[in-house]
């Protein structure tokens, strides 16, 4: 069943989708074609009855003609009655005798099933339009650049390595007929060499058996190292997609838990690649292999073996339905342990400052404890398994070597045959031993696989909207309400208004009002959950998040630097960046003589988050990166809390600078002293739009004074309703 049930997904394997992993040189020359091509992969299409029927046509007759022909080709009987020389040259002088007669016929009868299959799989990838294993490189470019679709990234990579599979898979089963050196070799001493005690005889076997020993451990060692490759292959075919997910994870389901965590996953499913596992898995299908083996030596030694296998087998799917549920658990209190510490290095100066340090260490040793039992549990089910398979395994290479003297005794084998079944017995069930004490492992690279497929499918790569003209005109906001990534609370709704090219908004209210939350809509950055934003009349979603950042600049409440230099910060670490263009952005932000009088000028690296730089000067350099380039759209979150009077005065000029040129600027104030520069004002309250007009009229309803009038003042509801 194990054989039949590997050849079968081998065989799905083979007749799915093949999507090679592209070089960078690839990526690079195909760019602009694939903004033309489909960007998702068709459905993968059921096994159909003949493919099933094929998979166990194909088991059928390699099991038949293992069974009629391996007793040919190793027949005990004669290595007891024929010299070794004479032996040896029969088997390797006269190789095509074993390919001729009747006798042969099983093993032709696999041959011809192998490749009826090679053939359906081929003209099964020709109906599709897939490109098989062996594609040509010159195919149309709508089949070769087609994406896989989201979630299906991971199976995709795999299936692009299925040659270095197959090939792990060869050199496995090259690996499993050599084990059969030692058995062989001590069979050969106890039954030849000991009765005729021939030293020649006896050196020419140990010269033998070294080299089949030495051609094993080479091929153990090229297995490993293409595993190794396939590991590394898959974290280059889908580490740029996890690190755009973590990335974006944040703006569909806030902060909540822990945002490294698809990258973790990756690493943990390239270390299980890289690891014992998957070997052990190529070894299961030939467990029947050395069964027949067995088998061969004696029916009752079979049957013993295949009683130790079935109990092996058992512990085996016991220890996946025993561990499924504490990995669960362990990997979620993993996932709460490491945000504890995350969050307490983030904080480390209010922890020092506040004496915060120890309640929050305690917290974090509760759910560290909880941990920590989770994994105990888990170690303790898998250890308990592993014992008893070990201990199983052991008892069943004495009841070999017991029941080995017994057929002795009776006259119904030989003395060699003791020790090769004992020694074959011990080979047979190592896999299912290895596995149970590899499926921790296993289950938490299955995990992570699972985790990183539903992260992938839920945040699909952007697609290549049509490139829409530079905007130039106008802001417009269509009653919109948002509401934080993750949660189910509005916490902005109703808010309209229209801004023409030239035009300064300021954003006013109190704490709690929604200005920020209102801002991060402004620049994409959190979705509306109703209305639009549109510029020029196009909505936001009709660009892509990278064409859009050219015609933004977004200086947020809490300013976050990358570690850097100075002047890859204000480029946005733009590969292309313009020198010209990082200086102008520098001097419009009033910060250029402040760069050029660090260390290092602009090549000065700021750290990580900028720790290089005081707060006021984090703050500045920020904006210089708001404006590089003179994006359209300027939205700055209280940009002058951290600045001082030079800072502001600074701020002031970029303002007017943009109004100058023609962009629009959304700026967020607490200060009075910014709102001088402002055309109009907008007045939240309660998540709502409490107040739109010009800076003059509102000002003067909120503070009444007689020579001001209220012409041109908006009347905005207190209470908007939502469109439906």
């Amino acid at each position: 069943m194990i054989p039949g049930a590997a050849l079968t997904v081998v065989r799905n394997r083979l007749l799915r989708p093949n999507s090679r992993v592209e070089t960078e040189h690839g990526r690079l020359l195909r760019a602009k074609a694939r903004r033309k091509t489909l960007r998702h992969a068709p459905r993968r299409r059921p096994v159909g009855r003949s493919r099933i029927a094929g998979a166990i046509l194909l088991f059928l007759a390699l099991a038949v003609a293992g069974v009629e022909f391996l007793p040919r080709l190793v027949d005990l009987g004669r290595w007891q009655t024929q010299p070794w020389t004479d032996l040896v040259a029969r088997y390797f002088s006269e190789p095509l005798s074993l390919m001729a007669g009747p006798q042969a016929l099983p093993l032709w009868l696999a041959i011809a099933a192998l490749g009826m299959l090679m053939i359906a799989a081929r003209k099964a990838r020709r109906r599709s339009g897939l490109p098989g294993a062996f594609t040509n490189a010159g195919a149309p470019s709508s089949v070769r650049d087609m994406q896989p679709a989201p979630g299906l990234e991971l199976a995709c990579a795999l299936r692009s390595c299925k040659a270095a599979f197959a090939g792990v898979a060869a050199f496995s089963g090259m690996s499993n007929i050599l084990m059969l050196t030692g058995a062989m070799f001590m069979l050969q001493v106890y039954d030849r060499v000991l009765p005729s005690r021939s030293v020649p005889t006896l050196v020419a076997m140990a010269i033998l058996a070294a080299v089949l020993f030495v051609g094993q451990a080479v091929i153990d060692l090229v297995r490993g190292r293409i595993m190794t490759r396939i590991g590394a292959e898959l974290d280059e075919a889908v580490g740029g997609r996890v690190f755009t997910a973590v990335s974006r994870l944040p703006l569909y389901i806030g902060q909540q838990g822990d945002g490294l965590q698809p990258q973790r996953d990756l690493d943990n499913i390239r270390t299980f690649l890289s690891s014992q596992g998957p070997s052990t898995l190529f070894d299961f299908p030939w467990l029947p292999f050395y069964l027949a083996i067995i088998w061969n030596l004696h029916p009752t030694l079979g049957i013993t073996a295949i009683c130790g296998a079935i109990v092996l087998v058992t512990l085996t799917a016991a220890t996946e339905v025993f561990t499924r549920k504490p990995m669960g658990a362990a990997v979620s209190t993993g996932v709460r342990r490491n945000s504890f510490a995350e969050a307490s290095r983030r904080n480390a100066e209010v922890l020092a400052a506040m004496g915060m340090g120890k309640r929050l260490h305690d917290h974090w040793r509760e759910a560290s404890r909880e941990y920590l039992t989770q994994q105990q549990r888990v170690s303790d089910i898998v250890g308990g398994f592993g014992s008893f398979a070990r201990a199983l395994r052991l008892m069943l290479q004495s009841a070999m070597l017991g029941i080995g003297a017994w057929l002795v005794i009776q006259g119904e084998a030989t003395s060699g045959i003791i020790i090769a079944g004992s020694i074959l017995a011990g080979r047979a069930l190592a896999p299912v031993d290895l596995a149970i004490a590899h499926w921790r492992n296993f289950v938490a690279a299955r995990q992570s696989w699972s985790r990183l497929s539903k992260v992938l499918a839920r945040l699909p790569q952007d697609a290549e909207p049509m490139a829409l003209p530079v905007p130039r005109s106008n802001l417009t906001v269509e009653r919109i309400a948002i509401g934080a990534p993750g949660t189910q609370r509005t916490i902005v709704q109703g808010v309209e208004f229209s801004l023409d090219a030239g035009s300064v908004l300021g954003i006013i209210g109190p704490s709690g009002s929604g200005k920020s939350s209102l801002v991060r809509g402004l620049v994409g950055a959190w979705q509306p959950l109703a209305g639009r934003i549109k510029l020029d009349g196009a909505a936001l979603d009709q660009w892509s998040s990278e064409s859009l950042g050219r015609y933004v600049g977004y200086l947020p409440q809490d300013v976050e630097l990358f570690a850097g230099t100075v002047a890859a910060n204000i480029a946005r670490f733009d590969p292309g960046s313009d020198p010209q263009a990082i200086v102008a952005a520098a001097r419009a932000a009033g910060v250029h003589q402040l760069i050029i009088g660090l260390p290092n000028g602009y090549e000065t690296p700021i750290g990580e988050g900028g720790t290089a730089l005081s707060a006021g000067q984090r703050q500045r350099v920020a904006l210089a990166r708001a404006l590089y380039r003179d994006p359209f759209l300027v939205v700055l979150d209280e940009p002058n809390s951290n600045l001082d009077m030079e800072g502001e005065a600074a701020l002031a000029e970029a303002i007017l600078a943009i109004k100058a040129r023609g962009g629009i600027v959304a700026i967020v104030a607490h200060r009075p002293n910014i709102l001088t520069a402002v055309d109009f004002l907008l007045m939240m309250k309660e998540g709502q739009m409490h107040m739109f007009g010009t800076r003059q009229c509102v000002l003067s309803k909120i503070f009444p004074m007689p020579q001001v009038k209220g012409a041109g003042l908006q009347p905005v509801s207190a209470s908007p309703q939502l469109p439906n």
